[in-house]
């Protein structure tokens, strides 16, 4: 039996309130969701299918294959069902491959611990079952095993990605406090944006957003930037499947004329990162950078595109200080500036942003690594509507 052709239980997860654009993306690819949590999707599906769910998410990270569930007290019983299993029909015997786990029991107070189990199990298995030991270690690149044990309720899977598929593979230069690529697509797609008309991103930092909306609009998926996935360290993988998968993503890009998308940033040194960032993902042609500050960015006129701004959010009281007037100043330029287009600030300070002094018309839900964020959106109406229109409401 080939994991590769067998349909079984597949979990797709993903950070925490990406779920919904994770559910988006899995259905437009022709899954059907079976179960959908607050950490991801379950869906059947063959390792090989796997492969394609790989390099086409945008909003996933790991990607698991289900192998089997069982009870487990401590970590002996851990060991003893993991060393019953046939591992010698998965894992090459003289490959290499990683432990990953998610914890939760009361015998258990170093998740390390239980990996030390779960690896001793597999290899003594394969020593006894080929007379070979496989190398072992902590980095992501061969074959994964993961670990998921809730009380006394255990299952093992084959994790086909390894690395993370959160992280798109392109951004060379990470810059000050990023955002998490998955994060970025998942808040592009919670806009209203048509991926034809402008979008424009002041403090662009460097560049994850206005790239990700380059790599949105001409379709253009995270497989095309990353060679090396778990899925191609076990038993009977067939690269000839992969080829065809990554082929599928070169022809289904498109390209967009006119598209105009707009990122600016009053730091010398975060345009420049910006500008490899976008290199190394292959838009560098499709965005126009400038150095300068939020409020001098060129909005173009009678296009009703999306204005998507990312301020700090401050961390001592001197920031949120000094902050304030950066807010109040953002909520001037989109009433000022931005008629007709769709204004969005990505914040993790709900105080600060009540500042901008617009009433949001959607408040979306994220996080931003464990910071409580929201995605505020503003219609901005143009012209004459401005007045009855806009509402300012400092106390929203």
């Amino acid at each position: 039996m080939s994991l590769y052709t067998t349909t079984g239980t597949v979990t797709v997860t993903c950070n925490k309130r990406l779920t919904p654009f994770l559910e988006q993306e899995v259905k437009e690819l022709g899954f059907t969701i079976d179960e959908t949590f607050v950490t991801g999707v379950r869906l059947q599906a063959s390792v090989n299918e796997c492969i394609r769910l790989n390099l086409q998410l945008r909003c996933g990270s790991q990607v698991l294959y289900s192998l089997k569930q069982f009870e487990a007290t401590d970590a002996d019983d851990i060991y003893q069902a993991l060393h019953s299993y046939p591992w010698e029909t998965i894992l090459p015997a003289d490959g290499y491959f990683s432990i990953t786990s998610n914890v939760q029991n009361d015998t258990i107070n170093n998740s390390m611990f239980a990996n030390l189990r779960v690896k001793d199990a597999v290899v003594d298995r394969l020593r006894a079952k080929t007379g070979k030991r496989p190398s072992t270690g902590a980095e992501l690149s061969g074959a994964v095993i993961h670990l998921f044990w809730k009380n006394e309720k255990a299952e093992v899977f084959v994790d086909t990605s390894g690395d993370s598929l959160a992280r798109h593979g392109y951004r060379k230069i990470p810059g000050r406090a990023p955002m998490l690529e998955a994060l970025a697509a998942s808040t592009i797609l919670a806009t209203k944006w048509d991926r034809k008309s402008p979008f424009i991103n002041p403090m662009c930092g460097s560049g994850t957003v206005a790239i990700e909306a380059a790599l949105i609009a001409t379709n253009s998926r995270p497989g095309l930037f990353r060679d090396n996935y778990a899925f191609m360290h076990l038993q009977g993988y067939n690269e000839d499947v992969y080829l065809e998968e990554r082929g599928v993503l070169e022809k289904q890009i498109v390209e967009v004329p006119g598209l105009r998308i707009i990122a600016t940033d009053l730091s010398d040194m975060a345009i420049v990162n910006a500008r490899k960032n976008a290199k190394a993902a292959g838009v560098q042609d499709m965005i126009e950078f400038r150095v300068c500050d939020f409020a001098a960015t060129e909005v173009p006129a009678n296009a009703a595109g999306v204005v998507y701004m990312n301020p700090e959010y401050g961390l001592r009281l001197g920031e949120i200080e000094a902050l304030e007037e950066t807010y109040g100043r953002i909520g001037d330029f989109m009433k000022q500036r931005c008629g007709g287009y769709h204004g969005y600030v990505f914040t993790g300070n709900l105080e600060l942003a009540k500042k901008i002094g617009l009433k949001a018309k959607r408040r979306i839900e994220f996080y931003n690594s464990k910071i409580d964020c929201r995605l505020l959106e503003y219609e901005l109406y143009a012209g004459t509507r401005d007045a009855r229109k806009l509402v300012e409401d400092k106390n929203d």
